[in-house]
C-alpha cells in the first residue's frame, strides 16, 4: 500500500467515526438528556419529539407485560395478551414441533419410500409457504372445515401453525446432525442387541442433537420472533398488544416509536438469554453424554 492509500484510508476512517460519534452524541440528546421519564403526558407534548418521550413506557408496559385477559372476536373465549401470549406461543409451539421434526427426519432419511417421499413432500410443501398465509388460511379457512361453532379456539390455531412450521425447519436441522453421526455407531449398538428405536433414542439421537446445537438455538430465537407474526390475525401478543393499547389511546398516541423501542429492548433481551441457554448446553452437554 502506497503513502497516498494510506493517508486516504487513515482520512476515511476518522471521517467515520466522526459521524459515529456525532451520531452517538445526538442519540443520547434524544434518548437521555433531553427525555422525559415520567409517565406526564403534558410534558412529552411539549417536548415536540426533541427528546424521547419514556413515560409512554411508564404508563404501558405494565399491561404490555404483565398481560390482560382480552377477547379476541366475539364469541371466542377469554385469551391472554401481550408478554404472556409471545411466551406461551413460543413455548408450545416449541415443545410440540419436536415430535413431528424428529418424525419427518427420520422418515425422510428413510430407504422406505412410502416414508421418504411423503416427508420430502410435506417439508417441501410447508417451507414454501409464507407463515403468514398459514396464519391467515388457520384463521379464516379452518373452521370451515368444522361444525359451525365447534372450531378449536383462535390460539390454538395458530399455536398449530406455528408448530408445524417449525417443525419442517426443525426437521432439517435434525437430519442434518444425523448424518454426521457414524454407521458404525448404529452397528455397535445393533450388536449388543439393541433395538431400532433404542439405538435412535439412546445413541443416535443424542449425538445428533449435540452436533448441531447453534443451530437449534437459532431456529428457537427465530420462532421466537415469528410468534409475533399472529397479530395480523387478531392476537394481542406483545406486539399487537402495544399496538391495541395506543391505537386507542389519543393521549399516548404520538410515541409509538418509544414504545416499539422498548418492545424491541425486551425482544432483544428474550433472544440474548436463549442465545445464552444456547452456549450454556453446547459447554455442559458433552460432559454429560
Amino acid at each position: 500500500m502506497t503513502s497516498a492509500a494510506r493517508v486516504v484510508k487513515a482520512v476515511s476512517s476518522g471521517l467515520g467515526l466522526c459521524l459515529v460519534a456525532w451520531l452517538l452524541w445526538q442519540w443520547l440528546g434524544w434518548a437521555v438528556w433531553r427525555a422525559e421519564f415520567r409517565a406526564d403526558a403534558a410534558a412529552c407534548q411539549a417536548l415536540q419529539h426533541q427528546g424521547a418521550c419514556w413515560g409512554v413506557v411508564a404508563e404501558k408496559a405494565p399491561q404490555w407485560l404483565l398481560g390482560r385477559v382480552i377477547e379476541s372476536t366475539p364469541g371466542q373465549p377469554w385469551q391472554p395478551a401481550g408478554l404472556p401470549l409471545t411466551l406461551m406461543l413460543f413455548g408450545l409451539s416449541w415443545l410440540l414441533s419436536w415430535p413431528l421434526a424428529i418424525g419427518l427426519a427420520l422418515a425422510r432419511r428413510s430407504p422406505r419410500r412410502w416414508l421418504h417421499w411423503p416427508a420430502v413432500a410435506f417439508i417441501e410443501g410447508v417451507r414454501g409457504v409464507p407463515v403468514v398465509t398459514l396464519l391467515f388460511m388457520a384463521a379464516f379457512l379452518l373452521p370451515l372445515l368444522w361444525p359451525q361453532g365447534e372450531a378449536p379456539s383462535l390460539l390454538w390455531r395458530a399455536t398449530a401453525v406455528l408448530s408445524v412450521f417449525s417443525a419442517v425447519y426443525l426437521a432439517e436441522i435434525v437430519r442434518g446432525g444425523l448424518q454426521t453421526v457414524p454407521k458404525e455407531q448404529s452397528e455397535a449398538a445393533h450388536t449388543l442387541g439393541l433395538g431400532w428405536w433404542a439405538t435412535q433414542g439412546r445413541i443416535v439421537l443424542p449425538q445428533a442433537l449435540r452436533a448441531v446445537l447453534p443451530a437449534l438455538t437459532s431456529h428457537a430465537i427465530g420462532l421466537l420472533k415469528d410468534s409475533s407474526l399472529v397479530m395480523v390475525i387478531g392476537l394481542h401478543e406483545l406486539t399487537g398488544g402495544l399496538s391495541l393499547s395506543l391505537s386507542g389511546d389519543p393521549v399516548w398516541r404520538a410515541f409509538y416509536f418509544e414504545a416499539y423501542l422498548f418492545v424491541g429492548l425486551v425482544y432483544a433481551l428474550m433472544c440474548l438469554a436463549l442465545a445464552r441457554l444456547g452456549r450454556h448446553l453446547e459447554a455442559r452437554w458433552p460432559q454429560a453424554l
